[in-house]
């Protein structure tokens, strides 16, 4: 086959070459836009990828135009020649290339007369935009814009898996980073705890914290960022800090999720977590709990039946209570009690109602110490079978 038509298969045998396999997402980028540039005959080949907020290009990688990677060339989504691929998600065209058209001036300076991109969708998801340029005038064929598609296609699945994994990697890395590495030691009060990632999409946002606050007080905290991935763990890093500082400031529980509520609502847009967070007074035997959308701690007392701690469940993180405020309750606990805070994956499967697993939970917890406490009721709520959300689990007892 000769002339416009062979250029698909000249592309196809470029993009399905084995060679290719090992080859890093950089790496890759570099071969194939060397390749295309020289089998369409243009003077520039480049890739643009949709940042994480998703609302510009960032240029990532080319061929004949370097300036545009060196120097962090941005064009907002639904602006420019390119912004407006990404917006319609379907190949354009143009063959005039000034300040009227584009938004990168270095497209006109190198003397580009003709443009052609089409979008980089994976698994239903823009990743980019690639497109191609001349320095000549010319009209790019059917043939020619499908085989930029199919360079488009083949570079948005490299883009999109490696994305995937490098994201799946620093969650991991940032939500165990941010996980308390030793409990603290008080006279007279035990701590255990356990965290163990969901068999689902990717790390969560479930998080706990057990720190020393002054006047001989400890503050313990577990929360549930809703949603997964890199985003949710970098909010429950936010969240967690935020919530320190805070508790330096303020004693009461409930005014310390009233701040930590305004600054998620103001910062942290279209987020909503769950958090309790209690603080325990070691000389007074008690501790002081605010609960925002999330389960109601177990405690059990020797000699009774273990109970759900008696607290009003306020909204979660993320709603702005600025009239009513937050509410806290105060809990109890004697010598030899036991109070145990954990997030849903521990309670919640699928066909299963929530009350059952609940229930579930409180006839397992006893006042014994915290490790057996630990250990019994993950071997009773999880057994054999891999949650399909992340647990986290923490056990206070006052020895």
């Amino acid at each position: 086959m000769t002339g416009a038509g062979a250029i698909r298969w000249r592309v196809l045998d470029a993009v399905t070459d084995r060679s290719l396999r090992d080859l890093g997402v950089d790496e890759l980028l570099r071969v194939l836009l060397d390749r295309f540039r020289v089998l369409l005959a243009v003077d520039t080949v480049t890739v643009l990828l949709l940042d994480p907020d998703g609302v510009q290009l960032v240029a990532r990688a080319t061929s004949g135009l370097e300036e545009e990677v060196f120097q962090g060339v941005r064009v907002p989504v639904g602006k420019g020649f390119a912004g407006r691929v990404a917006q319609t998600l379907r190949p354009l065209q143009i063959e005039r290339v000034d300040e009227s058209t584009v938004v990168n001036p270095l497209l006109w300076e190198h003397g580009l007369r003709v443009l052609l991109g089409v979008p980089m969708v994976a698994e239903g998801e823009l990743v980019g935009v690639i497109h191609v340029g001349s320095t000549t005038s010319r009209r790019f064929t059917d043939e020619e814009v499908d085989a930029l598609r199919l360079v488009a296609d083949r570079l948005a699945m490299a883009v999109y898996v490696n994305r995937m994994r490098v994201e799946r990697t620093a969650a991991t890395l940032l939500q165990e980073s941010l996980l308390p590495s030793r409990l603290p030691s008080t006279e007279g009060w035990e701590l255990a705890a356990r965290y163990v990632p969901g068999a689902g999409n990717g790390v969560g946002g479930d998080w706990y914290d057990v720190f020393e606050l002054p006047g001989g007080r400890t503050g313990v905290v577990i929360g549930d960022v809703v949603g997964n991935g890199l985003r949710a763990a970098i909010v429950m890093g936010r969240l967690r800090s935020a919530l320190r500082a805070y508790a330096l400031d303020y004693a009461d529980p409930a005014v310390v999720l009233s701040k930590l509520d305004r600054k998620a609502s103001h910062f942290e847009h279209d987020t909503m977590a769950t958090v309790a967070y209690a603080v325990i007074d070691r000389a007074a035997h008690c501790m002081r709990l605010s609960v925002a959308g999330h389960l109601r701690p177990v405690v059990a007392v020797a000699g009774q039946d273990a109970a759900f701690a008696r607290v009003p469940v306020d909204p979660p993180v993320g709603f702005e209570l600025a009239t009513s405020g937050r509410r806290a309750a105060d809990v109890d606990l004697p010598p030899g009690s036991v109070v145990v805070l954990y997030t849903d994956g521990l309670v919640e499967r699928r066909g299963e109602d929530l009350d059952a697993g609940l229930e579930r939970l409180r006839h397992t917890v006893t006042a014994t110490e915290p490790e057996a406490v630990c250990a019994r009721v993950m071997a009773t709520m999880v057994g054999d079978q891999q949650a399909a959300d992340d647990i986290a689990l923490v056990a206070i007892r006052h020895s």
